[in-house]
């Protein structure tokens, strides 16, 4: 493999892996780091579906006695049975309005500047939604994922459906719309990170699937290479969030997803940068 594509497939797997699990949209940055590499074609967006894999089992491994202990209880375990029961119904509306839509928010949505501009949008969410969590008077609805409904997994779900906009983030996305819903920050943040596992594995599986004709044997280094360096980054990172939430808010990502949404834009209308993808 070519020494610069490789180096390509690096920076993407870990752009890949350090915005997905924050509220900051790793589709997003994929798209614009791709644009700024000038790594594009349609084999590249099977490829930056497919990277997100290597996030998801950095989740898997950080959880790994929680999900087995759920495997495990699967058959006799009430409490394992709506915890799997909730990730299910939260998978859902996402997975099949993304196969509904799929073509047409690719086609429609995936550029620089409708990224950028979700990028500011959700930002200003977010600091809305921080702003109400200040004021709220007493503790969270609910403090452990443990303690939720099918219906608050429904609720999560819906919200996490936007994020099939490019931009808008699907950690910002079930992250802030659990909070909404009455989540505390860690129960929100914690089911984020599972709702990752069935949602970035079904989207990876299906895109690979749908454009195996694209792919050869020839293309498993710079997939691999992807995966390998979104696992690594993506652990740091979930790692790092988890102790970030303990003591601080989200406003700091706000505030950056509206620079850099700002940044983008003026780029590009300015012609200083060509944002293609």
């Amino acid at each position: 493999m070519d020494l610069t594509l490789a180096l390509k497939a690096l920076i993407m797997g870990i752009v890949e892996g350090l915005t997905e699990f924050l509220p900051i949209s790793s589709t997003g940055h994929l798209i614009l780091t791709a644009s700024l590499l000038d790594f594009t074609g349609a084999k590249v967006k099977v490829f930056e579906i497919a990277i997100q894999g290597g996030a998801m089992l950095a989740v898997v491994w950080e959880y790994r006695a929680r999900i087995a202990a759920v495997l495990g209880g699967l058959g006799s375990d009430r409490k394992a049975q709506r915890f799997a029961m909730n990730v299910v119904i939260g998978f859902l509306p996402a997975a099949i309005l993304g196969l509904l839509f799929n073509k047409t928010i690719t086609a429609l949505l995936f550029a620089p500047v409708p990224v950028a501009t979700a990028f500011i949008l959700g930002g200003f969410v977010i600091l809305w939604v921080e702003r109400a969590n200040r004021n709220r008077q007493g503790r969270a609805r609910i403090e452990s994922v443990d303690d939720m409904t099918p219906l608050d997994a429904l609720k999560v779900g819906l919200a996490q459906a936007f994020a099939l906009i490019p931009g808008t983030s699907r950690s910002g996305a079930t992250i802030i719309g659990g909070m909404m819903l009455g989540l505390s920050r860690k129960a929100a943040t914690e089911f984020s990170f599972f709702l990752a596992i069935p949602t970035l594995f079904g989207a990876g599986i299906y895109s690979v699937y749908k454009e195996r004709a694209l792919l050869s044997a020839a293309d498993l280094p710079m997939f691999g290479i992807g995966a390998a360096s979104a696992f690594v980054s993506a652990f740091l990172c979930v790692r790092w969030l988890l102790r970030y939430i303990s003591t601080h808010d989200f406003t700091i990502f706000a505030w950056y997803r509206i620079v850099f949404g700002i940044i983008v834009l003026a780029t590009a209308w300015g012609g200083w940068v060509d944002w293609v993808h």
